[in-house]
């Protein structure tokens, strides 16, 4: 009689300890299959889309990240960085987009954005393909006492606002490009797809 207490309790000890063993196997077999879902880098370098949270980004910083081997700027827009960007249109080769191969409709607007605060860039000039330098600094002295804060290429000295628009006579010919992007929630963009689901 007591041997089969004893029995019924190393039976029950036995079942749990497998479970839970089993359980452990299912998780450990699981997490590669889940992780296998996800985009691979070589998927996000070919072109699967790449989620910024921008949550981080303090007014007047800039954050990179890569899609289809690109650079991928964010900047946040400080609010004196946006009121200067309508006093400069007759300085810009094209200051309402105009060539819309540089951008998606929705960022066909003074600020090239879906919300104005935030912009998003390709960061290669569009002249040979460099990548600007971020001069942000407004009135710095070596840019003159009227720049309005953006690019410069230090390649072949093309220069571009904060809304990523070139200046005229610059040797590039084109605004750097907006890629397809839209918002998740208010923290997060999603860079390489369009609002609709679409892919530049």
């Amino acid at each position: 009689m007591a041997n089969e207490g004893v029995s019924r309790g190393r039976r029950r000890f036995l079942v749990a300890a497998t479970s839970v063993v089993g359980g452990a196997g299912g998780v450990a077999l699981a997490a590669p299959f889940v992780a296998s879902l996800q985009p691979s880098a070589r998927a996000q370098a070919a072109g699967a889309p790449v989620e910024v949270n921008v949550s981080q980004i303090e007014p007047g910083q800039r954050i990179s990240v890569g899609w289809r081997g690109r650079p991928v700027w964010v900047v946040r827009r400080t609010p004196e960085m946006l009121d200067l960007l309508p006093g400069i249109r007759d300085r810009l080769r094209d200051p309402d987009s105009e060539q819309v191969a540089q951008q998606p409709e929705y960022a066909r607007n003074p600020h090239r954005s879906i919300d104005p605060e935030i912009v998003v860039l390709i960061g290669l000039c569009t002249h040979l393909g460099c990548s600007p330098t971020y001069r942000p600094e407004i009135g710095a002295a070596e840019m003159g006492a009227d720049w309005a804060g953006g690019w410069l290429c230090g390649c072949h000295g093309s220069r571009f606002d904060m809304a990523g628009r070139v200046y005229r006579n610059m040797p590039a010919a084109l605004n750097l490009e907006v890629p397809p992007h839209h918002y998740l929630s208010d923290d997060v963009i999603l860079v390489g797809e369009d609002p609709d689901g679409g892919t530049a």
